[in-house]
């Protein structure tokens, strides 16, 4: 059976990042993917120029008109915006029962703020818990803690640590801003805790890299039900995405990965 993945996210008109980089990793994970819209960007590959929140009353209707009438397998949450609309998703998420992947969005890779400074408490203490598997990377983990940024591994693990006692079932925590040629992730739950590394790959296309990633765990969260394998195989694609990415020519910025590497033919 083929998963309904939904993604709860803004959008990227550039297509690298987003609801658009979201519906290319379902869909190259072997997903069917749904779209509820939390905000307009107005943006390229050098950075933000503006963005546009859509209502909170109108992204409660989008999400409860989808599960009215079907069936969603796992949910992705990405760009919200403000603590209004964080309230809107979690209030018609919290008693639907299907696993979310929380990717908490703070900033863009140019370093525009996609998430009011105010709202960060609300994303804490509404959605985290709620969350089957929560993705953040070192600044959000930072950013969610309230602390400085980690720079060591065993700092990493602590934060690590300290994002799991907020509430959610796992934390993805993702290494890639350590200093050092490998990028170290780690995975912990109440029953695991798991790192892997892999080596850097020499790029500045890496925009949407968290939106991929996330959204691939969601579809291999949906097809596997295994936390631990679905986040190390959303690392795997996210690294073949970024491998392939400098065979696209978008963009004078930080431009996209190539979510559709494994089709491409070698040229």
């Amino acid at each position: 059976m083929i998963p309904n993945i939904l993604s709860i996210a803004g959008s990227d008109p550039s297509g690298g990042a987003g609801i658009q980089a979201d519906i290319k990793a379902i869909s190259a994970n072997g997903g069917y993917a749904m779209a509820v819209i939390t905000a307009l960007t107005v943006q390229n590959t050098c950075g933000v120029r503006d963005v546009h929140l859509v209502p909170p009353d109108f992204i409660r209707a989008q999400i409860a008109a989808l599960f009215d009438d079907i069936r969603v397998d796992a949910v992705k949450i990405g760009m919200l915006g403000t603590a209004a609309i964080i309230d809107a998703v979690a209030d018609e998420l919290a008693q639907r029962g299907v696993p979310l992947v929380l990717d908490p969005v703070m900033v863009a890779k140019g370093g525009d703020r996609l998430l009011a400074v105010e709202a960060v408490a609300a994303l804490r203490a509404r959605l985290v818990p709620l969350a089957t598997v929560l993705t953040p990377n070192l600044p959000e983990a930072a950013d969610l803690l309230g602390t400085r940024q980690a720079t060591s591994k065993a700092e990493m693990e602590a934060q690590a640590e300290a994002l799991l006692a907020l509430g959610p079932q796992a934390v993805f925590l993702k290494g890639g801003h350590l200093a050092g040629e490998d990028s170290a992730d780690v995975f912990l739950s109440a029953t695991r805790r798991e790192w892997r590394s892999a080596a850097r790959l020499a790029t500045v296309n890496t925009h949407g890299t968290g939106c991929t990633l996330s959204a691939a765990l969601a579809t291999n969260l949906a097809r596997t039900a295994d936390p631990v394998a679905a986040a190390f195989a959303a690392k795997a694609h996210t690294l073949g995405a970024i491998g392939g990415a400098d065979r696209l020519c978008v963009g004078r910025g930080h431009g996209p990965t190539d979510h559709f590497f494994a089709t491409r033919t070698q040229t």
